[in-house]
């Protein structure tokens, strides 16, 4: 690589870059969080979409869909470290991210769409092996964009004040891609008025994929790497890159309590058109208002307090504030429908208090790993940050599927309006692995990650 210092990059760079987010953010939305809707829709005895998929119990607690979104991540546990390995030892003359971001960019945005496309209107087996396979794809393509992509915000932030600006911008791009994906129901809603409720989401699940394939190439072409990032070519290997990235244990601490939140938010993520259509019996299209007017004031209001905040008590405080108010909304989700107030303003309110921590957990955590990534350069000389940031994006994917896998379960205990006993408890567990990240969170050790 060019020793040559890089330049500080303008604004225009960093938006690029940002757009990749927004990029990925929509390529995922629906398979993180709709997957249990398409395959196992709620009961509220509106036309709806077919069994594509063994709608019952396996092995007594788990269901078909939560195994197969689970299956991807023993998969994972060795692509993921093998990219980030491959991305740091790079010598691309393209860009030692870009190369992976260009390779990953099409098949990810593909099949985000064909994990919603079963191949046969009633053979349940063959639906099943299709969702494996893409499923599976899905994951590996993911992989191979989003952790060279996530290393380059520490090595285009190669300044403290470039970090948290970045981070923050790619948390807003984030906001932006699950403020359009949450349109989906809207989008439903429309087309359902001329083709059936499964066509109706598969446009809407194709206009996103299309969004997303234009979005994830903005870095790709207009952030030069060789210019603007600081980086260095490591000639370690997999297994002691690993090694020496979790021999550190301030980032141990940090991203296992990052693994609580991300099963807590996926349970409660996929679990919003059910509260809203079982728990208050309102129409689908009210999630779209929901999680959009909770992404619109995040982005509008909280995100400047955030780095206000961060500026004057720190990350760790912040975090650790995020916790405390996404478990009091996580216990308001357990009460939906029985609050002595009407079912919008329970809505409105639950909204308003999940607006804060959306914020915090979408700027504070890149900056976290960002800061310790260029601690570790700092005192060892060597970059590993396509690692760290593969060990992070591992254990989000770790979340999400535990998420995937529980939720799901939990409907087999009623997802009806006569019985939303599951529903319900949902939220309860949210809260229970919310509550646990706190605690784990308060091992975080903040001094010494932060060179300023």
């Amino acid at each position: 690589m060019d020793n040559t210092a890089p330049l500080r990059p303008p604004f225009s760079v960093k938006l690029a870059y940002a757009i990749g987010q927004l990029g990925w953010s929509l390529a995922t939305f629906c398979v993180f969080n709709q997957l249990a809707y398409f395959y196992m829709p709620p009961d509220t005895g509106e036309a709806s979409f077919p069994p594509y998929i063994f709608q019952g119990a396996v092995l007594g607690i788990l269901t078909i869909v939560g195994l197969i979104g689970a299956g991807g991540r023993i998969l994972d546990a060795f692509t993921d470290p093998w990219i980030a390995n491959l991305s740091d030892r790079s010598t691309s003359k393209l860009g030692k991210r870009k190369l992976f971001m260009l390779i990953g960019a099409l098949p990810l945005a593909l099949f985000s769409f064909l994990v919603f496309y079963p191949i046969s209107p009633n053979n349940i087996a063959m639906n099943s092996g299709w969702l494996v396979l893409v499923i599976t794809l899905f994951y590996l393509s993911f992989t191979i964009y989003a952790i060279p992509y996530a290393a380059l915000l520490s090595e285009l932030g190669h300044q403290a004040e470039d970090r948290m600006l970045i981070s923050t911008m790619i948390s807003v791009t984030w906001a932006v891609g699950f403020f359009i994906g949450n349109t989906i129901f809207v989008l439903q809603g429309y087309f359902e008025q001329t083709v059936s409720p499964t066509l109706a989401f598969q446009y809407s699940a194709a206009i996103f994929s299309g969004i997303a394939f234009v979005c994830l190439l903005f870095p790709v072409f207009f952030v030069d790497e060789r210019k603007y990032c600081a980086q260095k070519t490591t000639n370690t290997g997999v297994l002691e890159s690993i090694g020496k990235v979790l021999e550190n244990s301030n980032f141990r601490n940090f991203v296992f309590s990052d693994l609580t939140y991300w099963i807590s938010l996926t349970i409660i993520q996929s679990g919003m058109v059910y509260y809203v259509t079982v728990l208050l019996e309102l129409d689908k299209e009210y999630t779209t208002f929901f999680m959009g007017g909770a992404f619109l004031l995040s982005i509008f209001v909280f995100y400047a307090v955030v780095n206000i905040a961060v500026a004057k008590l720190g990350k760790k405080k912040v975090v650790s504030f995020g916790f405390i108010i996404f478990a009091i909304t996580f216990l308001i989700a357990l009460f939906l429908g029985n609050l002595p107030v009407s079912k919008e303003i329970q809505l409105i309110v639950m909204g308003i208090l999940a607006a804060m921590p959306m914020a915090i957990f979408g700027i504070v955590p890149n900056a976290i790993i960002a800061d310790i990534v260029h601690h570790h350069e700092q005192t060892t000389g060597e970059q590993l940050a396509g690692m760290f940031f593969a060990f992070r994006t591992l254990m989000m994917k770790f979340g999400v599927t535990i998420g995937v896998i529980l939720f799901p379960s939990f409907l087999l205990m009623g997802r009806s309006i006569d019985n939303d006993f599951g529903i319900r408890f949902s939220g309860f567990a949210a809260l229970v692995f919310c509550l646990i990240g706190f605690l784990l969170f308060q091992r975080f050790k903040e001094v010494g990650v932060s060179e300023e």
